[in-house]
Formats: structure tokens, sequence, C-alpha cells
């Protein structure tokens, strides 16, 4: 049976003394974290030489004799640190920019542990040289936990369990469907389905900027200054959750009653630099599509990313339909299609999609390259609008 790795991430409720606790093993981590980073570049800077994660490792019991501090501290979770520091230095060399940083007080949010050192007893979980910590089950633990990573958000704890859970496919579908993204609507489906776009960052923005006003006439690092980064972090967490829990049930939807789902392979990074920055950010078009990659991958649908360029200009019939921006009607002359401009481009991200299906052995949630356009009988189509919520 095939395997995944995913996370199921609770809320924590610590008392002071575990809170306690938990922020006195950040700061340690945090300061082991830029030792061996200041560590690492004082041995190439000197030397021209590279210390490996065992050599770090090693030096761990005698660290810990010295310093009161790291005895405190879980022994695997000042392991996991190092191998930290080792990843961000091979993924430094393995993209060739990105060279690691230290972490200056509150950018360090995190520890693991990542064997042992972590037991579920009924509604706690027991945690090594920290305690018995309250935790709120909120949906059942599957699978083989292999690590748990303790994670600080806007002063509220989480625990995010990592598991090995089998893959449980849902029955056959022969359901196919094309999806256009966009920013008037979220999504418009090739079955003609419109799904709203929330535009969650647009409403929380008059609030935003009361409070953004209020931190530019703050001294930095004072006290009122603090609060408000406190509340900026608020404001955006409000922004994030709904807008996750939206693409969370709309992917999950979209999974359960299709078999084959095609989407474009959106440059959205560099839709993103534009002037619709702003826009593009709000409704995060490459969030809603990882979501719908990993769900359709353990569900084993087929998830196929299509070349986005001309998928607005091009009738699904094969004929080059030219638009402007600002031209929301598709009309095409060969074939007689009437309909919106993103329903259009919908059918035809399906078509190219189906195309790949057909000639090639397409993997789900790769981006493969669209060949060119194939004639096809098309129909003219009305458009059914639902809510999608």
């Amino acid at each position: 049976m095939l395997k995944i790795r995913k996370t199921f991430k609770y809320r924590l409720y610590p008392n002071r003394k575990q809170r306690e606790s938990l922020l006195a093993t950040l700061e340690v981590c945090r300061d082991l974290y830029n030792d061996a980073l200041q560590e690492r570049r004082e041995a190439w800077k000197l030397c021209r030489k590279s210390i490996p994660f065992a050599m770090q490792s090693a030096q761990l019991p005698a660290c810990k004799a010295a310093d009161a501090a790291m005895r405190g501290v879980y022994s695997q979770v000042l392991q996991d640190v190092l191998h930290r520091v080792d990843k961000t230095y091979k993924a430094f060399f393995r993209r060739g920019n990105g060279f690691p940083r230290f972490k200056g007080k509150g950018w360090f949010d995190s520890f693991t542990y990542p064997q042992a050192g972590f037991r579920v007893e009924g509604s706690q979980v027991s945690l090594s040289k920290i305690g018995n910590v309250k935790i709120k089950w909120h949906r059942p633990l599957a699978g083989e936990v292999k690590t748990l990573t303790l994670k600080q958000e806007n002063g509220k704890w989480y625990a995010c369990f990592s598991c090995m859970v089998e893959v449980e496919p849902l029955p056959a579908n022969d359901s196919v469907v094309g999806i256009d993204v966009g920013l008037e609507c979220f999504a418009v489906t090739s079955d003609a389905e419109i799904v709203d776009n929330p535009r969650w960052f647009g409403t929380a923005q008059k609030k935003l900027r009361v409070v953004q006003r209020h931190m530019s006439r703050c001294t930095q690092r004072s006290g009122g200054w603090r609060k408000g980064c406190r509340l900026v972090a608020q404001l955006h967490r409000h922004v994030f959750n709904p807008r996750n829990d939206f693409q969370h049930k709309l992917s999950r939807e979209l999974v359960n009653h299709h078999g084959f789902i095609a989407v474009e392979d959106l440059n959205v990074k560099g839709l993103a630099g534009g002037m619709l920055a702003k826009s593009v950010q709000d409704a995060s078009w490459s969030s809603f599509i990882a979501k719908l990659s990993y769900k359709a991958e353990s569900a084993d649908r087929l998830l196929v990313k299509v070349n986005a360029r001309g998928t607005s200009q091009q009738c699904p019939c094969g004929a080059p339909v030219p638009k402007k921006l600002w031209d929301r009607l598709h009309q095409c002359a060969a074939c007689g299609l009437k309909t919106t401009r993103d329903h259009a481009s919908a059918l035809e991200t399906l078509r190219r999609g189906l195309r790949l299906r057909t000639e090639t052995p397409a993997l789900a949630g790769v981006a493969l390259e669209a060949p060119r356009f194939l004639n096809l009988r098309s129909e003219n189509l009305s458009l059914r609008v639902s809510s999608g919520k």
C-alpha cells in the first residue's frame, strides 16, 4: 500500500510555567542555530574548511555540560537544530543563492522532536523537559507518527505531527473538469460553475491601514510599536485562516467529484509583480493548486497542469479568438460558441489536458507542454452560475 507523509496540526494550551519552558527552549535553539552558523562561516573564512553535521553534533555533549540552559532541552531537539543548519547550507549550494542568515529575536519560532521525547496521553501530549501539555484533538490522529514540531504563531502554540499515512483512493470517477482561476471570479470550471472571489485581504485593508498608520508614528522597538506589530500579525492571521479554509473545502469538493482535473501552469510570481500584485497575492492561486495537487495524489485522481499561454485567446474548437484584457465575452465566428471569457478558457484548459492524457503518460501534478491545437467539434454552451462556496 502506497504511503504519503501528512501533517496534522493541533492547538496547544500550555500553562504559564509550560509557556516559559517553551519560550526558553526556543531561545536555546535560536542561540545554538546562530552559534553553529557562525562556526561554519568562521571555519571557511579562516581555514577554507567546511564543517559537516557530524563534527558539530559531536560537540553537543561538551556544550551541554558547560551550559545549564542547554541541559534543560531534550538532546534530539538540539540535534535537529544542527540538521536545520546543515539543510540550509545544502540548499544554498543546490540553488546558488539564499545564503543562511542569523536568526534574530522573534525570528525562530519552532523546534522539533525528530524521533522520541514525546508521547500522546489522552487529552495531553507529554513533552520531554517540558511536561504534559493540554492539546485540542479537533480531528483524529492517523498513521505512524514520525516527528513532532512545536510552533508558535502570534503568541499561540501548535503541535504539528508529521505522519506516514496510507493512501485511501476514492472510487473511480470518469468525470473530467478544467479550471480557470482569475481575479473577477476565483475560479470558473468547464461545467460553467462560477466560484466567487472572497477577497479576504480587501475586506481587512481598512483595519490594517489604521494599525499600520499607528505603527508609523511610534518609535521603533517601543511598547506601542510592538503592540502594533502584534495587532498587524493578528489581522493577517484573520485573513489567512478563512482563505486557507476556503481553499481546502473547494479543493476537496473538486477532487471528490472529478477523476481528471486540468489546471493552468501559471507563473504566479511573475503575475504578482505587476499592477495587480495585491489582488493576485490575495487570490493565492499557488496555494490553491498545491492543495488540489496533494489531495488528488492521495485520492488517486489525475491532475494535469497545461501550458497557460493563449488559453483565453483560443476557442475550444481550435480557432483563434483574440481578446483584450477588458473583453469579457467569448464569441467564436468559426463554431458559434458564445460564453464568458473565463468559461471558454476553462474549456480550452480541459481540452489541452485531455489531449495530454491521450498522447502522453501524464503524471499527477506535473506541468506538461501543450502540443499544437486540434480542431474539435464544439457546441454552444449556456453559462450556469452557482455560488461554489
